[in-house]
Formats: structure tokens, sequence, C-alpha cells
């Protein structure tokens, strides 16, 4: 892959590339609709990502280009720059901005990127592609930041350069990764444990829908307000600040102060969700697959049934799989509407599962999803040798 990229980076510009660095994408392994409500969310590294390939040029300009992607930039180095349409190069040039604006001194630089991961899909293409341009400025430049404040910058970037008002779990997932372990973030505070995670005889298959994930705005904004109202009605009597400040347990206990039964059935998701969260990174730790596989499961009832934001390409997967005896566990990964379901497969059965749930699929859908295998992997590093810590 990387000597593949290499020999593309001389082609384009002439001459050898100095530094290369990756950043992966990010799935959810649980804990879906949550982060607003005060909850853990669990996401982790997968071995797919972006590459970028890096070499100082003496002509004093930004020279982007992509493997993905026919638009490229030519851009003076500058104290500032502006978003003027949705071309990917925005991203990286988002970050440029951030660097420029904080006064380290830019200097002209070739940068070549490819992703392999599927664009769309919800596997967080823009964040892996944000957290290595500031990861390898950060290096270039000798800024001095910390991983943590690299995935502030690039947050930042997507909500005010790009204009997305997204969380912070993507950035931080594709940046603090590691082999093996899930991350089970508090996105409120930051606080974060890595859970074992290692996957043995299985592996991660990740399958895009296909649909494209226009997540409606207004569906999303819906449930974080019918959220609100289910907390309001709750703090009658509970002293609480979120939803998941309390148990499924207590949850039961007040239910009937929700006196509306759909805000009723969206906080008992999201309460319910949160407690998963807890047991699945029990069960992880444990290397019981098994048990935390029919976690996934319940989530995915969860959130076709309770939280409505599933749909008939999701849901698709998921019955197919449940009749798999080689899978575990499989459930919607995201935001929903759209993009990726993940499932966890037993790698020696992984070729039949994607060949069979193909044809399941289309059959009932009407066109193919995309199937991937990968393990949990790494965050953002110098292909180097060198880490950020």
């Amino acid at each position: 892959m990387t000597d593949e990229l290499a020999k593309n980076f001389r082609e384009i510009f002439q001459h050898e590339h100095q530094d290369i660095f990756f950043a992966p994408g990010r799935v959810n392994l649980i804990g879906e609709h949550i982060d607003y409500n005060g909850g853990l969310v669990m996401p982790a590294a997968i071995t797919f990502g972006t590459y970028l390939l890096t070499a100082p040029n003496t002509i004093g300009k930004f020279r982007m280009r992509s493997i993905n992607f026919d638009e490229s930039l030519d851009i003076d180095v500058q104290n500032s720059y502006s978003k003027k349409d949705e071309s990917w190069f925005y991203y990286p040039l988002g970050v440029i901005d951030r660097f420029a604006k904080a006064g380290f001194e830019l200097k002209g630089l070739d940068m070549l990127y490819f992703g392999n991961i599927p664009i769309g899909s919800g596997l967080s293409s823009s964040a892996s592609i944000e957290v290595v341009t500031a990861f390898a400025l950060n290096q270039l430049t000798n800024a001095g930041y910390s991983k943590l404040e690299l995935v502030k910058i690039s947050k930042d970037v997507e909500n005010n350069f790009i204009g997305v008002n997204s969380g912070i779990m993507d950035q931080f997932a594709v940046a603090f990764g590691e082999d093996s372990k899930a991350l089970k973030l508090n996105c409120d505070t930051l606080d974060y444990e890595a859970v074992d995670c290692n996957l043995g005889d299985y592996l991660l298959a990740i399958i895009n829908t296909n649909k494209p994930r226009k997540l409606a705005e207004s569906k999303y904004n819906e449930r974080v307000t019918e959220c609100q109202e289910a907390l309001k009605a709750l703090q009658q009597e509970l002293e609480i600040q979120n939803l998941c400040d309390i148990t499924g347990e207590t949850f039961s206990e007040h239910a009937q102060l929700i006196t509306n039964e759909i805000v009723r059935k969206r906080a008992k998701h999201v309460v319910e969700e949160n407690d998963r969260v807890h047991k699945a990174a029990k069960e992880l730790a444990a290397n019981n697959l098994e048990a935390f596989g029919k976690l996934m499961y319940a989530s995915h009832d969860s959130l076709k049934n309770q939280y409505e934001v599933s749909g008939k390409e999701l849901d698709a997967v998921v019955e197919y799989s449940l009749t798999n005896p080689n899978v575990a566990g499989a459930r919607m990964t995201g935001a929903g509407f759209g993009g990726c379901a993940i499932a966890l497969v037993k790698k020696d059965y992984f070729d039949q599962y994607s060949k069979e749930l193909i044809s399941y699929y289309t059959d009932k859908i009407g066109y193919e999803p995309g199937v991937y295998s990968s393990l949990i992997g790494d965050g953002v590093r110098s292909l180097n040798g060198t880490l950020v810590h």
C-alpha cells in the first residue's frame, strides 16, 4: 500500500515524499444516541482509514491531491482560509487555518491523501482526514500540541469551518484508538477507559447499506427535544441532570411520570442503552464475546423499536445475521437512517457470511451492500515511527 502511494506521490509532484501518516476510521461498538444525554459511548478505531504523504516544496503553496477525488487545491501560504464549497480539501484546509491563526510558521507543503473508508458510510472519514492533517502539521511545525488538543482542534474545524454540528466522539476515537481496545468514553468530561477487546476467533464485519446517510436534521433535533421532555418529567421526583444519571431499574420505578408514550420510549432506550455500555465493558474485559454479541442485538432492537432511528436496510443486515450461527451479534452503528451496521463474525466464516448476506440483502432491498472485514486497530500515527502521547 505505502509503496504504491509513494509512487503516486512521485508521479504527481515530481519528487519523493518525506513523511507518511495514517489515521483510522471508527465504529461505535455500542452506546448509540446517548452521548447528548450524559451517557457513555464505546467507539473503537478500525484498521482502514486515511493515509497522508507529505513533503515540503519551495513555491510557498499548499498543494493538495487525493487518490479518491478528482478535485485538487493549490493555495498560497497565508494567515487564514475560508470554505467556499463542499470539496473534500476543505477538511484539511480547515486544520491548516487553525494552525495559521495560532501563529505557527507554515511553509509550502505537498500533500497526497488516500482513504479506504467508504465515503458517507458513517465511519468517520471526515474526522480521519482532520485528525491525520492535524497530527502531521503538529509534527512538521513542532507545534507541541497534545493528542487531546489535536482532537479539540479537529472538532472545532468540523463544527465551525465545515459547519457540521457533531460531537467529539469521532475525532477522539480516531486519535486515541488502541489495538484490540474499545474506548469507554464520557463525551462530556472526556474521561475514558481503554477496555480489552480481543476479538479472538472473530473479526468485525462492517456492512455499508449503501443507502445515502442523509441524516434528517429535523429527526435528530426531534429526538433531542423528546429526551429533554422526558428529563423534565423525571425531574419532578428525581434530582438528575441527564437521563443517563439513572439506571434502567430506577427508570422503571418512575417511568409513569412521562405521560407521552413516545417520549417514554425514547427515554427507555437512552437509559437502558447506557446500562448496556457498562455491561458490554465487563463482558469484553472478561473476553465473553457471545454475551457482548447479545448486547449488540439488544441495542439494535431498542434503536429500531424504542428510538426508531433504524430502517429496512439496517434491519435486513441484522435479520440475516440472527440466522447465522457464526455471528455473535450485530447492530446498526452511528446515527441511523442508513449508513453502516456491524457484526461480530467468526474469521473462518467471513467469506460465507459476506456472500450470503449480500444475496439476502439484495433480494430484500434491491441493491448490494458493501461488506468489509476489520480488526480493532491503533489511532493516528506516523508511519515513520513517531507517536504523540
